[in-house]
Formats: C-alpha cells, sequence, structure tokens
C-alpha cells in the first residue's frame, strides 16, 4: 500500500553525531521524505550545523537525556505519522518504507528488530546477551514478546503517541515505549532491519549502570501493566528470605539454642510475603476488570467518519 510522505514526519535525536547526521538527513531527502526533525540535545561538535546545511528541522531540547529529547520532540510533530531513529548511523534509510507500511495498514507501532540481520562487529558478545536477556525479562514481566525492546528505529501514528504517558529521561524510553504500547492494547508490528557498525562516535550507552536501569525499569513499570509479576516476585523474595532464616533457626533449635526472635522474624517475613503475593493476585484480578471497561467503553464509542 503506497502512502504520501508529506504525512511522515522523521525524528532523529542526536547528542554530537556531527560526523554522520548530515548523510542520514541527506538520504530521507533522497528518498523523498522532506518533514525531517532533528531534536538536538546541546551537542558541542557539528552536529546542529551539519543537520541544517542537509536540509533538516533543528530544535534544541530544554532538558538532557534521550528521552528529554524524544518527549519533547512528540510535543512539536503535527504530522499523523512518526518515523524515530538515532542519528548515530547504525539504521538505514533504506528500511524506511518496510517501517512505515504497517501503519497504514493499521498499525499503531511497528518495531524494527536489529537482531535478526545485524552486521557483524555491530554488537559486541556482551551486548547482544545482554539485550537477549532483556527482552526475555520483558516477555516474562509484560507478557508480550516484542523482540527488540531496545530498538531505536520505530514508526508509530500520532494517536498511539498521544495515548502514552513518558517519564523516563534517559535511554530507558524505548522500554517505556514498549510498556506503554503493551498497557494500551496497541497493534505492534515487528520487522527485521538492517542494524550497521557505528561509523561514528562510540555508543554513550553503558552496558552495566544503563542495563541495570533497564532491568529497573522494566520491573517497576509491571507494577500498572502486570501487577502479579510485580508484587508476585516481591512477595516470592520475601518469602525465600523468611524460609532462609527459618532454616538457620530450625538447625539451630536443635542444638538446644534458643531463638525466640529470630523464629517471630522467620514467620513476619513468610506472612508478609504471602500477603503481598495475594496483594499482585487481587491488582492483576483489578487490572483485567479495568482493561474490560476500557474495551466496552470504546465499543460503546461511534465509529469515526472517514475523512
Amino acid at each position: 500500500m503506497k502512502f504520501s510522505k508529506d504525512e511522515v514526519c522523521i525524528l532523529i535525536p542526536t547528542l554530537n553525531e556531527g560526523p554522520t547526521i548530515g548523510s542520514i538527513v541527506r538520504e530521507f531527502k533522497a528518498l523523498g521524505y522532506n518533514n525531517i526533525l532533528v531534536m538536538d540535545g546541546k551537542s558541542t561538535d557539528s552536529t546542529v550545523k551539519n543537520a541544517r546545511e542537509a536540509g533538516a528541522t533543528v530544535r534544541t531540547q530544554s532538558g538532557t537525556g534521550k528521552g528529554n529529547a524524544i518527549i519533547e520532540a512528540f510535543e512539536h510533530i503535527e504530522q499523523p505519522y512518526i518515523l524515530m531513529l538515532d542519528g548515530d548511523g547504525t539504521y538505514s534509510a533504506k528500511d524506511a518504507e518496510k517501517m512505515l507500511t504497517p501503519l497504514f495498514l493499521g498499525f499503531d507501532q511497528v518495531i524494527g528488530d536489529r537482531l535478526i540481520n545485524a552486521e557483524a562487529g555491530s554488537f559486541s558478545r556482551i551486548n547482544l546477551f545482554g539485550n537477549h536477556m532483556l527482552n526475555l525479562l520483558f516477555k516474562i514481566a509484560h507478557s508480550r514478546d516484542l523482540h527488540d525492546i531496545l530498538s531505536g528505529y520505530r514508526a508509530f501514528t500520532r494517536l498511539a503517541i498521544q495515548q502514552m504517558h513518558l517519564k523516563e529521561h534517559g535511554f530507558e524510553i524505548e522500554t517505556e515505549i514498549s510498556v506503554e504500547a503493551v498497557r494500551n492494547g496497541q497493534r505492534i508490528m515487528v520487522v527485521p532491519i538492517k542494524y550497521l557498525c557505528r561509523p561514528g562516535s562510540g555508543t554513550k550507552l553503558s552496558p552495566f549502570h544503563d542495563g541495570v536501569k533497564i532491568v529497573s525499569t522494566i520491573y517497576r513499570l509491571a507494577r500498572v501493566n502486570n501487577p502479579m509479576f510485580y508484587f508476585g516476585m516481591m512477595g516470592l523474595l520475601t518469602s525465600l528470605l523468611g524460609m532462609l532464616v527459618g532454616v538457620y533457626v530450625v538447625l539451630e533449635w536443635f542444638r538446644n539454642i534458643d531463638h525466640i526472635p529470630l523464629t517471630i522474624l522467620t514467620v513476619l517475613l513468610i506472612v508478609v510475603g504471602i500477603e503481598i503475593f495475594m496483594f499482585g493476585i487481587i491488582s492483576d484480578m483489578l487490572l483485567v476488570f479495568h482493561r474490560e471497561i476500557v474495551r466496552e467503553l470504546q465499543l460503546l464509542q461511534p465509529p469515526r467518519s472517514p475523512k
């Protein structure tokens, strides 16, 4: 299905991407995409100059961090379709059409899967392993397999963006976008894309530091999207801690040493863990009920007349 490229905004968040941003903008221009927005994070190199010379509209974000850049950019975009990618040259403009076409077929969001056709050397072993582990954790925590939740190549409808309540300021923004898409029941398609070796500056993402933050985000956001997992894990860990203390108490008990306080602590930890787990079950039931109410309200809305 053919689509109008004038209805698409190409969004590129940048920070010191001077060596690559110009060629990226020119590639999209050559393919007929004229609405190109570069949201810059106060770059200290030639990023802004090169982007403007190539024909992009450049805005400087007021805050810091990739998440802030994307959130601020969404507020300025008026086109009904958005294609977002990083400005480091790892994504190809040639994949733009396969990313956008599903939106015109009724999908709300498209995620470019980097992990299938990654160029040799584009991922280190630890980064590739970390990506697979984070995707597995997301699948368990949010009951949806999106293949590549950290992909920076995504396409959205403007309505899908308006449904999201985004707050993350840093590299956790892709994770939050994935969670919000699942939470809102959006129709998501995953398409394989080419992921290239980074031709410009080195990666700004710290595998350990940012990895921990992403894991924390996946777990924290499960509180509203999958409370059974959120409270279940908390209750399970608390109960296990109680059982470990209980094993110690039992062993010491057989040695005729009185450990009444530890016995009380053991019981308390196990009871609290079970209560937290039960709270997760109740929260999950409430979430299901809430989703059913929202679905019923959507069915009661009159269909929109075609423009």
